[in-house]
């Protein structure tokens, strides 16, 4: 073989090598020295694999906690992390400016130090926000008590805010599920606040009630969006619907909301909204389940609440809502 023959012999194949090799920027262990997507391998619904982009193009995070199914029941996944109550989150550069509440963060700085003492959480979660089933939207204009009652129904009981966090925001404690950029095109969020009719909303009529309720309605099927999921394969939990959980504190209620919804709010893991009672019902507001882990350790059960008996209609009022306080629009507060 001459020499020119040679040369481009191996010029050739240190083309093939190069195409073939990982680049620094895709790898799983770490975050990256630039933008680019995380792309991690994650359990589907029917168990095959699901291609998530877990950064959607923004600054990469850290390696995936990916939950599994485990001993879990069908639909669930197992977490098992560290609570932090105080978390060091600094936001390097805002969307809204001082004074607006809820302010938006656009950029985090990549640190999340704990400031606390860690508890650790072992539990079981629902993959989708309830019905828990992918590609049907998630249930809405239900209170706390109804919520409460249809995880029960199913052997299952609501979150508490902790553990809703933990799964939320990973080991790496992470604002956003998808990382330290909040990104309108991973989760469904920032879309503009609709004209809200409370009239309608509280009608003693359940037609009007659902008709106004679907007027408003700019949330999505569960897991459209493959890239809005947490660190442990969990989907929607920032934006679509905010979601009912148990507020550990019990202080003022205890009913909480995690996650906010898909129109202009804080949209992120850590961040409760406890101001509304258990019997609020409103357009955004849905829940997931969680579970004991099967012969694991028990954790502490969520508070006793009412019971009001099977799940009725979207609308319709269960044995324990109590008359309509849902606030004038200028006055809900996102999570």
């Amino acid at each position: 073989m001459n020499r020119a023959r040679l040369g481009s012999f191996l010029f050739f194949g240190a083309v093939v090598f190069f195409l073939a090799a990982p680049r620094e920027n895709e790898a799983l262990a770490g975050p990256a020295s630039s933008p680019g997507d995380v792309v991690a391998a994650v359990p589907g619904a029917a168990g095959g694999p699901l291609s998530i982009v877990a950064n959607a193009g923004l600054k990469t995070a850290a390696a995936p906690d990916l939950g599994t199914a485990g001993s879990c029941p069908d639909g669930m996944l197992e977490v098992e992390g560290d609570w932090c109550p105080e978390v060091e989150q600094k936001c390097n550069r805002y969307i809204d400016p001082e004074g607006v509440f809820p302010r938006r963060c656009a950029e985090f700085a990549p640190t999340s130090k704990c400031n606390g003492k860690t508890t650790k959480k072992h539990f079981c979660i629902d993959r989708y926000e309830w019905p828990n089933k992918v590609g049907e939207n998630p249930v809405v204009m239900k209170t706390w008590y109804d919520a409460k009652d249809a995880c029960a129904g199913a052997g299952k009981r609501l979150c508490g805010d902790s553990e809703w966090t933990v799964a939320c925001e990973g080991n790496d404690r992470l604002p956003y599920p998808y990382g330290y950029d909040r990104n309108a095109e991973a989760c469904n969020i920032d879309k503009p606040h609709p004209d809200v009719n409370e009239k309608a909303l509280g009608d003693a009529n359940p037609k009007v009630r659902d008709a106004e309720a679907k007027r408003l309605w700019q949330g999505e099927p569960s897991g459209t969006r493959s890239s809005c999921v947490s660190p442990y394969g969990v989907f929607d939990m920032t934006g679509n619907v905010d979601e009912w959980v148990v507020n550990e504190s019990g202080q003022p209620y205890k009913s909480g909301l995690k996650g906010g919804y898909w129109g202009p709010v804080r949209d992120r893991c850590r961040p409760e909204t406890t101001v509304h009672a258990e019997g609020f019902s409103f357009y955004q507001i849905g829940w997931r389940c969680c579970a004991d882990v099967p012969n694991g350790p028990s954790l502490k059960a969520a508070p006793a609440g009412g019971g009001a008996g099977p799940m009725a209609p979207i609308g319709a009022p269960g044995g324990h809502s109590l008359p309509s306080t849902n606030p004038a629009p200028s006055a809900v507060v996102g999570s």
